[in-house]
């Protein structure tokens, strides 16, 4: 967790909300048990690409969830980064020849989980809220809630991705200034 706080710290004063929501929407509680919130928060913070972010998630989780929920998000994140493209592109250009085509893409590891097959979907289903794939966001909130996960279950997923999405972006912001934002000498003579 030390990891986690330290750059929950970090983020800029900006960002004040977003420190505040990291730690309401990790902390423990109905409706997510353990598994499913770090696993959401894990799989989300993968998909940012911030592995500094999904490192210090994945250290704060160790303790609170299973090492299968965690394998189950690392799945979750890939399998979903593949098929939000893919889908994505198949709702947006809207030709129905395409929507004919086998994807032939595999994603066997979706019905092969290392924990309940629920928690899985509900990986995928906030990495896709992520991503903004509306048919995987509809399909797998649908597959949840056939499973017996509620309302609440995916209001309280989505959540958890829209901090840690709103983390990863203050995180860049962070890094753009330190990088060479508007303080930087450099920045001062080309904007003069």
């Amino acid at each position: 967790m030390e990891a986690l706080e330290a750059l929950r710290a970090a983020l800029p004063d900006s960002a004040k909300d977003i420190r505040l929501n990291l730690s309401a929407v990790l902390a423990e509680g109905a409706p997510l048990d353990a598994d499913q919130r770090w696993g959401t928060a894990y799989a989300v913070a993968l998909a940012t690409l911030d592995s500094e972010l999904a490192g210090a998630l994945r250290a704060a989780a160790r303790g609170r969830a299973s090492e299968t929920a965690l394998d189950d998000a690392e799945a979750a994140a890939a399998l979903a980064a593949m098929n939000n493209v893919y889908y994505r592109f198949r709702h947006r250009v809207g030709v129905e020849s395409y929507a004919q085509r086998s994807p032939r893409l595999r994603m066997n590891r979706l019905a092969q989980t290392a924990g309940p097959r629920t928690n899985m979907e509900l990986y995928v289903l906030a990495v896709s809220a992520y991503n903004d794939c509306e048919t995987c966001v509809q399909a797998h909130e649908k597959l949840v809630r056939q499973n017996g996960l509620e309302e609440e279950h995916v209001h309280e997923a989505v959540r958890i991705a829209a901090v840690i999405a709103a983390a990863a972006t203050a995180r860049a912001a962070a890094r753009a200034r330190s990088a060479g934002g508007a303080d930087h000498p450099e920045a001062k003579e080309t904007l003069s």
